[in-house]
């Protein structure tokens, strides 16, 4: 008996990654130029990064560096409509960017600066990236004996289904977008687009750094999760691609929890 390999296959296909420069974005740009996709991703700030990693990933033909920012949703429709001038179509929108303050802000205390802007950046700015990818999904020629139009997959947290004390602002943001990706998939299932959600807990980026590398809390955040340790980027990086492969035709409105058990033991 032979035995055939799996491959994920995403030849043919555009994704565009927003915050791709560094940390799970960037093993998300990776994952998709190896399974074939055409990939756009945004940056902010690291431009040598981005220049970099999208050298690695094919070059211009292959893969595009994008400098965006992400704070409002005519940002976001902006966004997508480069990755579609960059390559064509789009079949992929993984919104993966987000802010979080790494100091604890009492609510009593938090400044309204604060809220506004990760509201702004977390959910203003996915809004107009799903509204903008939704309608080019639509529009856009389907490709030849594909299942599904599109794929959205919205990056949340366990922050959004339990909160976190101090960094209210960043919990509502993720909490919403779950609602969202139930509203998305209920909507948009119908007509060939499947929206899905991951929700990591603590990963080792650099976004989280200065808090895992404190004595104290880092210790206390590893006793929380049932697997001893905090993910890697690419144990993120990797069920996000398999949720816009074929594999993953039927998943549709799911939240996908990727955390180590932790969003069950707290």
């Amino acid at each position: 008996m032979s035995v055939s390999s799996l491959s994920l296959d995403l030849d043919g296909r555009v994704a565009l990654v927003t915050g791709g420069s560094r940390g799970v974005g960037a093993e998300t740009v990776r994952l998709f130029a190896m399974a074939g996709a055409r990939v756009a991703f945004s940056y902010r700030k690291a431009r040598e990064q981005a220049a970099t990693l999208a050298a690695e990933c094919g070059g211009p033909r292959h893969c595009a560096a994008i400098e965006q920012e992400l704070s409002s949703p005519a940002q976001g429709r902006a966004l997508v409509h480069a990755a579609v001038a960059a390559f064509g179509r789009l079949d992929i929108l993984v919104a993966n960017h987000g802010v979080w303050e790494p100091g604890d802000a009492p609510i009593a205390t938090m400044k309204e600066e604060q809220w506004r802007g990760t509201l702004a950046v977390n959910l203003d700015s996915v809004f107009g990236l799903v509204q903008a990818a939704a309608a080019q999904m639509e529009a856009q020629p389907c490709l030849p004996q594909a299942e599904t139009i599109g794929h959205i997959v919205l990056i949340s947290s366990t922050a959004g289904q339990r909160g976190e004390a101090g960094h209210a602002d960043y919990a509502v943001t993720k909490g919403a977008l779950i609602s969202l990706t139930k509203s998305l998939s209920s909507e948009l299932a119908p007509r060939g687009i499947r929206v899905n959600c991951v929700a990591p807990g603590w990963v080792d980026t650099d976004m989280s750094a200065s808090t895992l590398s404190d004595p104290e809390r880092g210790a206390k955040i590893r006793a929380g999760i049932p697997v001893g340790r905090v993910a890697s980027p690419r144990e993120i990086a990797g069920p996000v691609v398999f949720l816009c492969s074929p594999l993953a035709g039927f998943i549709s409105g799911e939240i996908l929890n990727v955390n180590g058990g932790a969003v069950l033991a707290g």
